[in-house]
């Protein structure tokens, strides 16, 4: 302790969060060496930890640690290892990209380096490569000249999208809403557009949920019936959502025709792309129109395999953007006159702190390049070819829907036969279970035209032919498992 004049007293203090090089290289190698482990063996791998809920909750259970255990903390990390779900190739649930290896390499760089990338003053080469990379985004799925932003992924990207919608088409920012206004998407639409126009005070009764035809897409003759009966009766039309790969199926609107009805009424166009926008780079015919949207919301962490977390928001008109989210406090304003320097995502985004998500898309980008993106696409469309083919070549297997995308709905049915609606939804239910429980094959499940249905979605980098084959045998293997108690 120190005596300063006038009698003043100070304690030196230490950093105890500060550690000296010897302790990073510790816990940088080691933490190094699990990662490349992990990597090494996650083909191996169960797809599901064979633990229960309780199990786990058990495994971690202690105390806070008021003492520090040094490198001794990294030794439980193995545990949580081995109580992960592991993303090899046979991983095909949900719509959830496989974690490029590079770009996780580079997400640990961007932790380290820790941009808040709110605006350039705060990150300039986070906020630069940023712009860059979402300009990259929107040429590679067709839409030069976009701008946009990062996000945490598409149900935020969607959230912004109907915000600006909103203000675009019937301003509220300042007054509130005063006039009732609607929101256009299909019954397949993602969940995130409900949950979207309930936060932004539309009200889940002004979404129109419209009917599909038998491919899963939305019937655009019933949606202009709809916009015309809303505007007779002085509702005003605030967007239309398309999308470009529902979530059970892959199903894609006709965008084109979607785009006419936007255009004709005055609602926003707003293209859900979470799922299938980005294969558009193999298959770009599929998406016709795309181009020609008001807004597009793209995930990367599923078709361009980046690990978690890495949505995007395309805009045409940035000025939309920034007449929806523009309010800045006085600590938070730009001394700057140089407009490179002046930017700040805030102004054009929902959110104020920002991960520097960029970083791990522009490392990935350029280690393999889009073509080599553009080939893995491709890989995984031809293997839910493949899939299907097999499923319709099996007696004891049902394709339920098309497969324009990479997910594949099927149910087993035994063929004994005999079994009504309900015996099969709860028989392939335990299939199910089965499946996941044998951790060979991870599947996830949809409801098509009432079934439930097994689903197996393709969005995986390491996944080849071989690996698709294994579904149909783990299937009927698990099928044709006795259950206790059954009576079918």
């Amino acid at each position: 302790m120190a005596v300063l004049p006038f009698g003043l007293r100070v304690h030196f203090l230490m950093n105890p969060l500060a550690l000296p090089e010897e302790a990073y290289r510790q816990v940088y190698d080691r933490v190094t060496e699990l990662a490349l482990g992990y990597l090494l063996e996650i083909n191996k791998r169960s797809s599901f930890p064979g633990i229960s809920g309780a199990e786990l909750q058990s495994l971690f259970a202690s105390p806070i640690p008021e003492q520090g255990m040094g490198e001794a903390a990294l030794d439980d990390l193995v545990k949580v290892i081995g109580a992960s779900r592991a993303q090899g190739a046979r991983f095909f649930g949900y719509v959830l990209g496989s974690g490029e290896p590079v770009a996780a390499a580079a997400d640990l760089l961007a932790s380290v380096l820790n941009q808040n990338v709110t605006a350039w003053r705060s990150a300039p080469a986070a906020v630069s490569l940023e712009q860059l990379v979402v300009g990259w985004l929107a040429q590679a799925v067709g839409c030069t000249g976009f701008r946009g932003s990062l996000t945490a992924g598409g149900s935020s990207a969607n959230l912004m999208a109907l915000a600006i919608a909103r203000e675009a088409r019937l301003p509220a920012n300042e007054h509130g809403i005063r006039q009732s206004g609607t929101v256009y998407a299909s019954e397949q639409v993602h969940m995130s557009i409900p949950k979207a126009v309930a936060l932004l005070g539309i009200g889940r009764d002004h979404l129109r949920l419209i009917p599909c035809d038998d491919a899963f897409r939305i019937r655009t003759d019933l949606l202009r019936q709809a916009i015309e009966a809303d505007v007779r009766a002085g509702i005003t039309p605030i967007a239309i959502v398309g999308s470009a790969g529902t979530v059970a199926t892959g199903s894609i609107d006709c965008l084109s025709e979607l785009v006419a009805i936007a255009r004709d009424t005055g609602a926003w166009f707003h293209i859900d792309g979470a799922y299938g926008a980005l294969a558009v780079v193999a298959r770009p015919e599929l998406f016709a129109g795309m181009d020609s949207a008001d807004s597009v919301s793209l995930d990367p962490h599923k078709w361009l395999y980046q690990p978690l977390d890495c949505g995007c928001l395309l805009f045409r008109e940035t000025a939309h953007a920034r007449r929806a989210f523009s309010f800045t406090g006085d600590y938070a304003k730009s001394i700057q006159d140089n407009p490179i320097e002046n930017f700040a995502f805030f102004d054009e985004s929902l959110e104020l702190s920002r991960r520097f998500r960029a970083l791990k898309i522009w490392l990935s980008l350029r280690y393999h390049g889009l073509n080599s993106f553009r080939q893995q696409i491709q890989n995984d469309l031809d293997c839910a070819r493949r899939l299907a083919a097999l499923v319709e070549a099996n007696e004891e297997i049902e394709l339920l829907a098309p497969v324009p995308l990479s997910a594949v709905c099927f149910r087993y049915v035994p063929r004994a036969g005999g079994l009504n609606d309900v015996q099969l939804d709860e028989l392939n239910l335990r299939t199910l279970k089965c499946v996941q429980r044998r951790g060979r094959v991870y599947l996830s499940n949809a409801t098509i035209r009432g079934s439930f249905a097994l689903r197996a979605c393709v969005v995986n980098h390491r996944t080849t032919l071989a690996d698709v084959d294994e579904v149909i045998d783990e299937v009927l293997r698990a099928g044709r498992e006795p259950a206790p108690g059954a009576h079918f």
